[in-house]
């Protein structure tokens, strides 16, 4: 039962999620919480499920609400403009350089591992040029999601430390097995970077200087009271000061991006009535993205007190033919990225790779291979997975739907993770 209800939740949310008819903040709270009550449990037993999973984003949710804003208000200043101007007359019309510009920044961004801050740094820096050059943003976030998927292979990245915990061993050791897979990833994300330029260009993209031109101005003009040019250098320092903060990891980074944010409006705008007013324009997008992924973390907290997800992970497992029990890492890096989309960060790695590692051993097959068969996909759905918070801050910064970002994107991670898949046993890194 609580696997049939299981599965049809999942298969609920993303048709829903997809069909773009309710929002994600509704799905994502109203499905799980009907396919609780269905199991059994009562209202006030879901209500603490939602509790307990809400409490474990409620520090991503207050770092949205700041950071969304305080890059909202550093845009304001002007100082994007000088980074646009950059790129764009160094690129020109060359769509190709742009999105190759895009999988480098991105990929130098996640060295620190942080996914909200990657996106951070990525998205709107880029996301100007994409629409003055008619590129498709869908793109954007396709190519960083791509490159954060293969930088968070490092060893301070979430996905590696859990994989490694799961099989009791130093994460160092098993980064320095995957290093070559990153390799690979690096050299494919440019590839991809080159291929979805080519696609851009075939779709009208870098087509006109006088539109590229006149879109230029029409940014400028609509907020030419905000810039501030002679604060560029402060507003700058000030923006890798903040950077840094992050990636060494001194304080909270809600905390960083708080005082970061009083620092930027009190020393551009020190008029109440203007920040009042940089606060409420940003504000609505901050609120959305944050109430999504509380919402994300309702679900999280109602799979884990349901404990469907590794009923889920069982039954799968139980169909699966003895003559193929050989090959059961195989299979699940194939699914790695379907499985990672639906399936929340811990659940996977704490719940469904201990359950596949116990029955490949039955079969021969090492813990090893199985965690890296399992990494590799599960990294790469990163930025397509509805229980993500870096997805929906990335959605809000390119303006674009969760549907829209899924159908264009999960297609070409899937493949992206097959033929990487492939290379490692070709390499040698994963044995049949």
């Amino acid at each position: 039962m609580i696997t049939v209800v299981g599965f049809a939740m999942i298969i609920a949310i993303v048709v829903v999620l997809l069909k773009g008819k309710l929002s994600p903040i509704v799905v994502l709270t109203i499905i799980p919480a009907i396919a609780a009550l269905i199991l059994g449990y009562n209202p006030v037993e879901i209500a603490g499920f939602i509790k307990n999973g809400i409490g474990t984003t409620t520090s991503n949710g207050v770092l949205f609400i700041f950071s969304v804003i305080y890059f909202g208000v550093l845009a304001d200043t002007g100082v994007f403009d000088v980074i646009v101007g950059f790129l764009v007359k160094k690129a020109g019309n060359n769509v190709i350089a742009v999105t190759v510009a895009t999988a480098i920044i991105a990929t130098i961004a996640h060295l620190d591992g942080a996914s909200a801050v990657t996106v951070l740094i990525t998205i709107p820096a880029m996301y100007s040029i994409y629409k003055a050059m008619h590129i498709d943003v869908r793109i954007l976030l396709c190519l960083t999601g791509a490159c954060m998927g293969v930088m968070n292979l490092l060893p301070w990245g979430g996905p590696v430390a859990r994989a490694a915990t799961v099989m009791a061993m130093d994460v160092n050791d098993l980064w320095r097995i995957l290093i070559p897979v990153q390799v690979i990833g690096c050299i494919l994300n440019i590839v991809l970077a080159v291929l979805l330029g080519i696609y851009a260009i075939r779709h009208g993209a870098g087509k006109g200087d006088a539109s590229l031109t006149t879109s230029t101005q029409v940014k400028k003009e609509e907020s030419s009271d905000l810039k501030r040019p002679r604060l560029l250098v402060f507003n700058s320092l000030l923006t890798v000061v903040l950077i840094g903060i992050l990636a060494s990891g001194l304080v909270t980074s809600y905390v960083a991006f708080l005082v970061a944010l009083c620092i930027i409006m009190t020393v551009n705008y020190p008029d109440q009535k203007i920040q009042n007013n940089l606060i409420k324009k940003h504000a609505p997008a901050a609120l959305i993205i944050s109430a999504t992924m509380f919402s994300a973390g309702a679900m999280v907290g109602i799979f884990d007190g349901t404990e469907m997800l590794t009923h889920m992970a069982m039954a799968i497992m139980s169909v699966i033919p003895g003559s193929l029990g050989k090959y059961i890492h195989i299979i699940f890096g194939i699914l790695a990225m379907p499985l990672g989309m639906c399936i929340g960060t811990d659940a996977y790695f704490y719940g469904v790779m201990p359950l596949v590692i116990q029955v490949g051993e039955t079969y021969g097959v090492t813990a090893l291979s199985t965690a890296v068969t399992m990494i590799i996909g599960k990294n790469l759905a990163l930025m397509v997975s509805p229980l993500v918070p870096a997805t929906y801050l990335a959605l809000g910064l390119a303006d674009t739907e969760l549907k829209d970002h899924i159908k264009f994107s999960a297609p070409i991670y899937w493949i992206a993770s097959l033929i990487v898949l492939l290379l490692a046993v070709i390499i040698g890194i994963v044995p049949l």
